[in-house]
């Protein structure tokens, strides 16, 4: 068979840059943990002399680094004056994107890697709370910034009737809160309702609980450690999932208990990563990146579960919309979009 030195040339050049991307992935948070991307920032154009006496850190380091971030685009090299500065873009996606968060749960991810080959050959699951603890605060650096721009401005709008209950007085319980951001941020828009923010993981829900009480909600909020299907509590208004069902063992299992836990006129909403339904419409950098995710944690999450279903972060809307019909619900569509998630409504 013949070689198409073209394919094999943009094959191997696409090589060089995931190579190449891995090793960035540990400097970006190297700078974010060192405080390098901030004081650059406040410096503005510096030497990576005057960058490294700021932070307290070495020269000759601190050179390398900036050589490495302005290689890969996240810092701005200055070749007449030799200074090193962030553009408006780069500050923007460092700080607001929050892209270090990314990058720490990548980073806290691949550290898992001995047992996700391991479990390749003996079927066996990976619990979330078994990964590295940086993947907690990477997880929730890595979805805030989205929740900030999308969920109370245009996802709960898009539900039908729920944003007049909840500036009303509703009953909320976010299933899965890890540390509480989306549970924080509907608190804060609808201060007549009442929020409490459920997760297996005890050391996500007492992270959530500071992040509350630093934000002053007071008793209006409250975070506890129990599954999504035995979670207490009923008539709730609205029950959201961000980013969690596809992670867990028995969605269908986990959806009745949503269903009984509903009040009459109650919504389940699921903010679940953006798919389409045919595996070739997902082949594009954000489905490698999910698929990626999905291989080594929501997958393996799934699995160390009882039933195991195992639906994937690309489980797409049709995928989705069977789980919630078998678990009793009637009524189920898409009601938002963004490039990185699909915002569903599921009703009695």
């Amino acid at each position: 068979m013949a070689i198409d030195q073209a394919k094999l040339d943009a094959l191997l050049g696409r090589a060089v840059v995931d190579i190449g991307a891995n090793f960035h992935a540990a400097l970006v948070v190297t700078g974010d943990k060192l405080g390098l991307f901030r004081a650059l920032r406040d410096l503005g154009p510096t030497t990576p002399a005057d960058l490294a006496k700021r932070t307290g850190t070495h020269e000759r380091y601190v050179r390398e680094w900036l050589s490495a971030m302005a290689a890969g685009g996240y810092v701005t090299y200055e070749g007449p004056t030799e200074r090193f500065s962030l553009s408006e873009e780069q500050a923007l996606a460092l700080f607001d994107a929050d892209l270090p968060g990314a990058f720490m749960l990548a980073q806290a991810t691949v550290k898992s890697e001995p047992r996700i080959t391991e479990a390749f050959r003996s079927g066996k699951g990976m619990g979330w709370h078994e990964h590295d603890p940086a993947l907690f605060e990477g997880t929730e650096r890595f979805f805030r910034p989205g929740y900030a721009i999308n969920l109370v401005p245009t996802w709960i709008p898009a539900l039908e009737g729920v944003q007049a209950t909840l500036e009303k007085g509703g009953r909320v319980a976010d299933v899965g809160c890890g540390h509480g951001s989306s549970t924080i941020l509907m608190a804060k828009a609808f201060p007549a309702s009442r929020f409490v923010g459920f997760d297996y993981h005890k050391g996500s829900v007492e992270s959530a609980r500071k992040n509350a009480e630093r934000e002053g909600l007071g008793d209006r909020v409250t975070f506890e450690v129990a599954g999504a299907g035995n979670y207490p509590g009923s008539d709730y208004d609205l029950v959201a999932f961000f980013d969690s069902l596809h992670d867990m063992g028995d969605p269908v299992g986990i959806g009745s208990h949503v269903r009984r836990s509903l009040g009459s006129e109650g919504t389940w909403m699921l903010v679940e990563p953006f798919a389409h339904d045919r595996l070739e419409d997902n082949l594009n950098p954000v489905g490698r990146l999910y698929y990626g995710a999905s291989t080594m944690l929501c997958t393996p999450n799934s699995l160390s579960q009882e039933v195991g279903t195992a639906l994937g972060a690309q489980a797409g809307e049709a995928r989705l919309r069977q789980v919630a019909t078998k678990a009793g619900f009637t009524r189920f569509r898409r009601a938002a979009e963004t490039p990185f998630n699909l915002v569903l409504e599921a009703r009695a």
